[in-house]
């Protein structure tokens, strides 16, 4: 299923790439089914694990790079069918290839795809809350990081407008909750399990840093009202962060999160 996953993908990124460079119309048809189709084949491979080590299956790096990607994948579906904002082809592009980019990561020797039992430090509800809401928070960071990197690289006013309201609605709605799993319910599996709420682990450190970065965009951005280049180069900078807690820690830093 994972590798029909990437395929669709794969097809739903190229397939919205021709239309770009299509003057009349830049919204391919069916890149978002082909997405959708990615994502619930991807939750299928993480309800199959869960069903065979009896646990939510999200205990390691294979599962979250899934999870992640999965959740991506349903959000530009979503994307696409809402209302509420104008639908983009760039943002949907670029989160499109984030997505795939992450699935293909799970087929890489980083990300060991054995199908074995958690750990009895990781067989905890409040780690499962603690990774789901801190991955679906960061999928809206992946929509704010496309529509800042659009913004960043077109000069025409209308479109910048239009990549600034995107990249705020994203934020705005994965800030909460990235904040919730990440920090919140993180701190109440650290307690559990380690004894403690906070612990300075690199992988707590750094994610109290991506909420700092985006804590500030959200300053400049509805505070100073500021609709310029500093919101955007803020956003692209948090997703940075948010990918550096969950690569960089894992490979360069040593913490208690290292067999996560």
């Amino acid at each position: 299923m994972t590798t029909i996953a990437l395929i669709l993908l794969a097809a739903a990124a190229a397939f919205q790439g021709v239309f770009l460079f299509r003057p009349s119309r830049r919204e391919a048809p069916l890149s978002h089914f082909l997405a959708l189709g990615a994502a619930l084949l991807l939750l299928g491979v993480i309800t199959q694990r869960s069903l065979e080590i009896r646990f939510v299956a999200l205990t390691n790096t294979f599962e979250s790079l899934v999870f992640y990607s999965g959740f991506i994948a349903l959000l530009c579906f979503l994307y696409r069918r809402q209302t509420a904002i104008p639908f983009n082809g760039f943002v949907q592009f670029g989160a499109l290839m984030i997505a795939l980019a992450l699935l293909a990561l799970a087929f890489s020797p980083l990300a060991p795809p054995a199908v074995l039992p958690p750990i009895p430090a990781l067989r905890s509800y409040w780690l499962v809350i603690h990774v789901a809401l801190s991955f679906i928070g960061e999928a809206f960071f992946v929509l704010a990081f496309a529509a800042s990197l659009a913004f960043l690289l077109t000069r025409e006013e209308k479109k910048r407008l239009l990549y600034d309201r995107i990249t705020y609605t994203s934020v705005a709605v994965g800030y909460p909750v990235f904040t919730a799993g990440a920090l919140i319910f993180g701190a109440v599996w650290a307690e559990q399990a380690w004894g403690r709420y906070w612990s300075w682990d690199p992988k707590e450190t750094w994610a109290l840093v991506t909420w700092f970065v985006y804590t500030i965009y959200l300053h400049v951005r509805i505070i100073r009202k500021r609709k310029d280049t500093l919101p955007s180069i803020l956003s692209v900078a948090g997703f940075a962060c948010t990918l550096f807690t969950f690569f960089g820690v894992n490979y360069l830093l040593k913490g208690l999160h290292s067999y996560g």
